[in-house]
């Protein structure tokens, strides 16, 4: 798929411990320094999934594969970035490449932890990323309006005039200090603005970096951070950083389970976080259960079979046949695939069909 989702906030918020966190393969060094992650890391994630594991119990495979998505550590923007402050304009191009943002916000007070901000102020560090986000895109947007308006006064082109309204709509909305993605654009409008790649176009989630003592309750500043998001529609994600990569670096699940017991956790909060972050970027998953393995695969939601098929192998979409469909509460309810089909829940899909979340599926091909 190849979607990644980039973790952004200032300096010093819990960025990289976060990453630490959530990263399988990679380890950005965390460390109390303002430019620490300079390269942005990128790490796979496996996505949690209960359902996957439902499946193996049933089918008791050789082995069970997880679905995964892509996290990058972004380094540490700061007020000017988009002038070229700190790093700024490398670590925007970095912000340009990503699909989603998870944004992180420090909600925890901490003499050690060096913050340059002054008090703790969850809604002032938000508008200060949100700025610089906006005053890029703006940059994006009034290079452009320059070029489609020497197209626009020709007079026959309708395409250049229908873009420059939509970019004269974008530049004002910019300049109130708001993002792109909080204006009514439509779907022919996003396409006059699809190149420009805006950062203030892509869907956020917001992490409120607390203390352990505030994990479950939150406090004072996850709460005024919750507030200050409200009419954007967002979600908050409350959790302790510093806990969920103490959680991670344990390789004995059984550790893990006693330490959560302690701080009378279920889970880790990660996995809602990975859940959220995979929801924002409107991804959703498809099963193949059989005895060598039983394997969760992502695909965008719309998806028609033919193009669930191709993330195992693109032959499966050009060869496509048919597709052998069993819901998953039915898979669950009688065990098997055989039970399923002997009970008449085993249905034949063809190129129409928009697979479902939690499809179980088997393509058949020829190629």
């Amino acid at each position: 798929m190849g979607l990644q989702a980039g973790i952004v906030g200032l300096p010093n918020v819990g960025k990289s411990t976060l990453f630490n966190a959530v990263s399988n393969s990679a380890k950005a060094q965390a460390s109390n320094y303002r430019f620490c992650t300079i390269e942005p890391n990128v790490g796979l994630v496996d996505v949690p999934d209960a359902r996957l594991n439902k499946l193996a119990e049933l089918v008791k495979p050789n082995r069970i594969v997880p679905t995964q998505l892509e996290i990058v550590d972004i380094a540490g923007l700061v007020k000017g970035a988009s002038k070229g402050e700190g790093l700024g304009n490398k670590f925007l191009a970095n912000i340009r490449e990503v699909d989603a943002i998870i944004h992180v916000i420090r909600c925890f007070e901490d003499e050690n932890v060096l913050r340059e901000e002054g008090a703790i102020n969850p809604i002032g560090d938000k508008e200060i990323i949100d700025t610089e986000l906006q005053l890029k895109d703006l940059d994006s947007v009034e290079k452009k309006m320059q070029r489609t308006e020497k197209q626009a006064r020709v007079g026959t082109d309708a395409k250049a005039k229908a873009e420059l309204e939509v970019l004269i709509r974008c530049k004002a909305h910019l300049e109130q200090g708001k993002s792109i993605r909080s204006l009514d654009l439509t779907k022919e409008d996003k396409v006059a603005i699809a190149d420009l790649f805006l950062l203030t176009d892509k869907p956020v989630l917001y992490v409120a970096n607390v203390g352990e003592a505030d994990m479950h309750t939150g406090n004072k500043y996850s709460e005024q951070l919750k507030a200050g998001v409200a009419a954007e529609k967002a979600e908050v994600i409350v959790m302790c950083n510093n806990i969920e990569a103490q959680i991670a670096e344990m390789e004995n699940p059984e550790d893990q389970q006693m330490f959560m017991e302690e701080y009378g956790m279920k889970e880790p909060a990660l996995n809602r976080l990975i859940q959220s972050t995979y929801q924002l970027l409107n991804l959703e998953t498809y099963f193949t259960a059989g005895v060598q393995e039983v394997r969760a695969w992502t695909i965008h939601k719309g998806w028609k079979a033919p193009q669930a098929a191709s993330v195992i192998h693109t032959d499966f979409e050009k060869g496509f046949i048919k597709a052998e469909v069993i819901a998953y509460d039915d898979y669950v309810q009688y065990g098997s695939e055989a039970a399923c089909r002997e009970a008449g829940k085993l249905r034949i899909e063809g190129k129409e069909y928009i697979v479902k979340d939690g499809d179980v599926m088997h393509f058949r091909f020829n190629v």
